[in-house]
């Protein structure tokens, strides 16, 4: 389910999982079975083996052990960012670091079609779910904002591209989940991507300078009577003179 550290071995020579995988593994194993709101903390550390202050020493409470993997993740997001060399394209490099959490998630299909069903199923959950969300966000945007610090629109261009990202990064996951883990996650992900980086980056700038160029508005005074070729004479002269 989540991925053994192997700390030390079973009695039949296997990797012995630690206790985090362990209580990972026995919350899932009775979610599953018996329903979040009706396994308890005591449920999990007997199932798992271990004490019950060790339960609290990996997690702060049992939504926490649904999304075990998100401190880790955003911690090398951050890094990521950090150690941008300040010349990349900042759209580029958000999206490549939204990348990071698809394949947080792609390293164990299962475990994230597991826990989708049940984040679905459990309005609490959800609602930590969008707390993390928020805060991977708020690490795109605070790397923006800095990036953006020139501009003039830099705070808003920040927020509206972090939340694009984060926006685009779900599309790509929920459509991945929904096939249960089957298709390819990397697809779905180049595919939303493209489409934020199309529009803010700097080919999506390009894009807007240009149509901006096509919205002129041409305004000529003939007679009533003219014909039709010479108004068409005027409106290629008016254009030649631009």
């Amino acid at each position: 389910m989540s991925e053994a550290q192997g700390h030390g071995q079973g009695a039949d020579g296997s990797a012995k999982p630690s206790k985090r995988d362990a209580l990972i593994e026995a919350a899932f194993e009775l979610f599953t079975a018996h329903g979040f709101e009706q396994t308890t903390v005591d449920d999990i550390v007997r199932l798992a083996g271990v004490g019950r202050s060790s339960f609290f020493r990996h997690f702060p409470s049992k939504d926490d052990v649904v999304f075990p993997d998100h401190e880790g993740c955003l911690a090398e997001m951050t890094i990521f960012l950090q150690e941008g060399s300040g010349t990349e394209d900042p759209v580029i490099r958000v999206c490549d670091a939204a990348r990071l959490v698809m394949r947080m998630y792609a390293r164990n299909p299962s475990f994230a079609v597991q826990r989708y069903r049940l984040t679905k199923s459990v309005p609490g959950l959800r609602h930590h779910e969008l707390s993390v969300v928020w805060r991977y966000e708020r690490t795109l945007a605070d790397y923006l904002r800095r990036r953006f610090a020139h501009r003039p629109d830099g705070t808003l261009r920040a927020d509206v591209i972090a939340a694009s990202v984060v926006a685009a990064h779900n599309n790509a996951l929920r459509t991945w989940l929904r096939s249960a883990g089957q298709e390819d996650p990397s697809a779905h992900m180049d595919h939303a991507l493209r489409f934020v980086q199309n529009s803010w980056g700097p080919e999506g700038e390009a894009r807007s300078a240009d149509e901006e160029d096509t919205d002129d508005v041409v305004v000529l005074i003939t007679k009533r009577k003219a014909p039709m070729w010479r108004v068409v004479q005027g409106i290629e002269a008016t254009l030649d003179d631009r």
